[in-house]
């Protein structure tokens, strides 16, 4: 972990906005004085009103509800910026945040963003700006384009935490981030694949929140690499089941494919009809894995074999850490949250015997 970057904020970033604090330094008065003249608070002495004016005029604060809220202490309340509500993993994760604030008396609102294909970086800000107005703080899952831009539009001074992909490297202090450790997940599921005799595994991979290697790609390249397997192309899936299935007829063409790994449990549904079509049998001339142990897995036939990640958990731990912030009752630590399980089921086997 990096140290702390004096220059750096709850958000990570560098340029700073104008919040409340800065207007009551340079006004010589409390945040609080701040806050009361803001609202027209009749205690306030006039020549302290003007001061406090002038510093706001001097400075280009911008007068807001959020700053507002978080000067008086009194809104209890976080926004969820997220663009699905539907996917297993953000609803969970959906879940996980709600069941954590109502618990601490804050209310929940969601707002979901557009897609960062059709949004310019105006209606994204615009969209970021409508939920910070709502007042309190807020939880962006970043797990896409979407995501990751509203993230990086959040004004520097409103609290924030980011759901995030594994990152590449160990971000800094001072950025509020939780993620499930995606890349262990997939070295596990795919060093299970190997470990019944496949020669290699293929993958169908879920879409990226940005244009670099995801980390679930990142585990399975690397346990074909430590046990010097071949390493084939990925192929490009969707979040559903009908990127599976249109992955799973390209694949199943191919009589050298006997492991499959799959992003997620919707693309190895499809995975498996395909197999089923083309007349592959699962796992008995091909094996197949997938990824989240969606409440479906269990119960497909045959049952998947699938890498268990807590996205409830992931949700109570992002809540848990802007309620920190919120209350300035804990420190910025950005952190892996659970450890993956892999959950073997009937889905899973040895490659056939070679005749």
């Amino acid at each position: 972990m990096t140290g702390h970057n004096p220059g750096m904020n709850v958000t990570g970033h560098t340029r700073r906005s104008v919040s409340i604090r800065d207007v009551a330094t340079a006004a010589g008065v409390s945040y609080q004085t701040v806050s009361r003249v803001i609202n027209d608070h009749p205690s306030v002495k006039p020549s302290t009103r003007d001061r406090v004016l002038a510093a706001i005029d001097e400075l280009g604060f911008r007068r807001n509800s959020t700053a507002l809220a978080l000067a008086s202490g009194r809104t209890r309340a976080v926004t969820v910026l997220t663009s699905n509500t539907t996917h297993y993993g953000y609803a969970s994760i959906l879940q996980g945040i709600e069941e954590a604030a109502r618990a601490a008396s804050y209310a929940v609102g969601v707002g979901v963003l557009e897609s960062a294909d059709t949004a310019d970086e105006a209606a994204v800000a615009a969209q970021v700006q409508r939920a910070a107005d709502a007042g309190g703080g807020l939880i962006v899952i970043a797990y896409d384009p979407a995501g990751v831009r509203a993230l990086g539009a959040v004004p520097a001074d409103l609290p924030v935490v980011g759901v995030v992909e594994t990152p590449a490297s160990p971000p800094g202090g001072d950025r509020p981030w939780v993620w499930a450790d995606d890349r262990e997940a997939a070295y596990e599921a795919t060093r299970h694949l190997l470990s019944l005799g496949h020669e290699t595994v293929h993958y169908v991979a879920i879409p990226s929140s940005t244009r670099r290697t995801s980390a679930r790609t990142t585990g399975w390249q690397q346990a074909l690499r430590e046990a010097g397997a071949p390493q084939p192309r990925p192929l490009q899936g969707t979040w559903g089941p009908a990127g599976g299935h249109a992955a799973g007829l390209k694949l199943a063409q191919d009589t050298a494919v006997t492991a499959i790994l799959c992003g997620n449990d919707d693309l190895a549904l499809g995975v498996i009809r395909a197999l089923h079509e083309t007349g592959r049998a699962v796992p008995g001339e091909v094996s197949v894995a997938g990824f989240d142990d969606a409440p479906h897995s269990a119960y497909l036939t045959p049952s998947l074999t699938t890498v268990r990640l807590d996205f409830t958990g992931l949700g109570r731990s992002a809540f848990a850490l802007l309620h920190g912030v919120l209350e300035e009752s804990a420190q910025i630590a950005p952190h892996p949250v659970s450890v993956p399980e892999l959950v073997v089921r009937e889905s899973s086997g040895p490659p056939p015997e070679r005749t």
